[in-house]
């Protein structure tokens, strides 16, 4: 572990640029933190918190030089969600009980990452395949967007039990049922904002939307008294720095009931803020060690744990926004903290002017952002078979919950896994009359030329595609006339488990019984190793392992035809 990794070595050119790049993103993320708020239910002040201490506490410890970590809209679904599935009696968002449990979240996140830098599971993040990723936050997407519905139109956000089948979409419905008390004054305000922040983003991306429209709003509300018109405002705001100290109300037995809901938000942190780091990392060439970013991530949610706010993780989106600005390394997010302390020090009295559905208005922008349709259709373009399982989760997410939907994520992706592995594009390797070499499909029969058939097993051999192999082998030996030699092209196995292994000497003591010369060509040296604890050196002999197929090949032409 090196501290400060995400910084030094600097150079003292880059200041000027990280500390623009600081004030920039504050202005960009302090209304969009504000703004998850209203998804996981805390006071809107625990967003401003999730981009002060945490953030700090990343610089320190982690190795990237570009991720930037605070509220996320994931981790805050998924949160909102556990805290909410726990079914304890009077527990409701915006008390303080609601966040003291969203603070023990952070802390077991926290605890639980530790665990995973100790082991180095850092790697545990590619178990989430891109593809499963995008539907996930896809789903995510459109259950936010529609939760902040109620809140542009000013009407009360329907209650849902928790953990009944199709929360969202029955919030949802029964929000629309309430249209006709819609406050024309709070939907004319989401809308403006809206127009501002899409007018902003295409044409105007020099000045920061989201601090035109949070500025703009709070003036407007306060010259017009809008709360005089219908709109809600945020009313009085905390000012000062958190309280450091840990989450009051809570107990053990409290942890052990948000222990699934912290393990399916530990899994998001892995997913998103390793692909995000790996990104830019690729980006600017630079170094990047998974497991130091954990410990950073681990420092950030013990920190955001400690200070009264909610879940932090790494964020694409953030991220993104600082390099747009052109920072080079860590400084600048200590840069974004510093200037967040000022605002918490010194200018949150104007926040209580604020209109609620401006956060509303907020949110059901991200939300469309996480909605990615631009990746559904390559992956529709690409590969259908993905497209449909990206479906499927974002449609679980979505009409079952988002604790689900991450689990659905992780069976999916390691599904995807083990099909491609189940069901590898194996061929046989043929040559033509003027040498042209070809790959066929193994269909019974197929033959490489007359008497040899060089079989190319396109994967690693293990449990579940070793009756595979064999069912192929024994296809393509099979017919009137077999061949006299079987070539198993070993250049793509990188592993041989113990069924696969036990399944491939059956194999080969078939095929000898049966006349055929079985010979290896191209198997790494750890192969062959694990071919001679099988004893399938033993059974072929080592003269029949070959550096390459043509070697193969030609020691077939060399070897004398046995009359049958």
């Amino acid at each position: 572990m090196t501290l400060f990794g995400g910084i030094r070595p600097y150079d003292r050119a880059w200041l000027s640029r990280d500390i623009v790049a600081g004030i920039t993103l504050a202005a960009l993320a302090i209304p969009e933190v504000m703004g998850y708020t209203r998804i996981v239910g805390t006071p809107v002040i625990t967003g401003l918190y999730t981009i002060l201490v945490p953030v700090v506490a990343f610089a320190i410890f982690a190795s990237s030089r570009h991720l930037v970590v605070g509220g996320d809209s994931a981790t805050a679904a998924i949160l909102y969600a556990g805290i909410g599935l726990l079914g304890i009696a009077g527990l409701k968002p915006d008390t303080p009980q609601w966040t003291a449990f969203a603070s023990l979240a952070a802390l077991m996140a926290a605890v639980l990452l530790v665990g995973a830098r100790l082991a180095r599971l850092g790697f545990l993040a590619n178990f989430i395949s891109q593809t499963v990723l995008v539907g996930f936050l896809t789903g995510v997407g459109i259950q936010v967007a529609l939760g902040q519905v109620a809140g542009m139109l000013g009407v009360p956000s329907p209650q849902v039990a928790f953990g009944r089948a199709a929360g969202t979409l029955v919030k949802f419905w029964d929000t629309l049922k309430e249209f006709g008390q819609t406050s024309g004054a709070t939907l004319a305000v989401a809308a403006a904002v809206l127009v501002v922040l899409i007018v902003f983003e295409r044409w105007v991306k020099a000045v920061p939307a989201g601090l035109v429209v949070v500025v703009g709003a709070i003036a407007v509300s306060w010259i017009f008294d809008l709360s005089a018109h219908g709109v809600s405002v945020l009313g009085p705001v905390p000012s000062g720095l958190p309280k450091v100290g840990l989450p009051s109300g809570v107990t053990w037995n409290d942890a052990t009931r948000l222990f699934a809901t912290s393990v399916s938000i530990v899994l998001v942190i892995l997913a998103q803020s390793a692909a995000t780091s790996r990104a830019f990392a690729v980006k600017y060439r630079e170094r990047f060690n998974e497991n130091d970013d954990l410990l950073g991530l681990s420092a950030a949610n013990l920190a955001a744990g400690l200070t009264g706010t909610f879940v932090v993780n790494g964020s694409p989106t953030k991220t993104e926004m600082v390099d747009e600005a052109k920072s080079h390394s860590q400084v600048a997010q200590l840069a974004t903290a510093v200037v967040v302390a000022i605002v918490l020090l010194f200018l949150t009295k104007p926040l209580q002017y604020l209109p609620e559905s401006v956060l509303s208005a907020v949110v059901f922008l991200i939300g469309l952002k996480l909605v990615q349709i631009g990746n559904m259709r390559e992956i529709w373009r690409l590969r259908r078979d993905e497209f449909w399982v990206a479906a499927a989760t974002a449609a679980v997410v979505v009409i079952v919950g988002v604790e689900q939907g991450i689990i659905l994520a992780i069976v999916l992706s390691i599904a995807l896994h083990v099909r491609r592995h189940y069901n590898p594009r194996d061929r046989v390797v043929v040559w033509g009359a003027d040498g042209e070499v070809s790959l066929r499909h193994p269909e019974p029969g197929t033959v490489s030329e007359p008497g040899l058939v060089v079989y190319r097993f396109a994967v690693g051999l293990f449990y579940a595609n070793a009756e595979r192999m064999a069912e192929e082998i024994h296809g393509l030996v099979s017919g009137p006339t077999p061949p006299r030699w079987f070539v198993l092209d070993a250049d793509a196995i990188d592993d041989i488990d113990y069924t696969a292994g036990k399944t491939l000497h059956e194999v080969v003591e078939q095929l000898q019984s049966d006349g055929i010369v079985f010979a290896v060509a191209a198997a790494a040296s750890h192969i062959r190793k694990e071919l001679d604890a099988f004893g399938i050196t033993e059974q072929i002999g080592r003269d029949h392992y070959f550096e390459t197929v043509q070697d193969a090949r030609a020691a077939f032409h060399a070897a004398p035809r046995i009359p049958t």
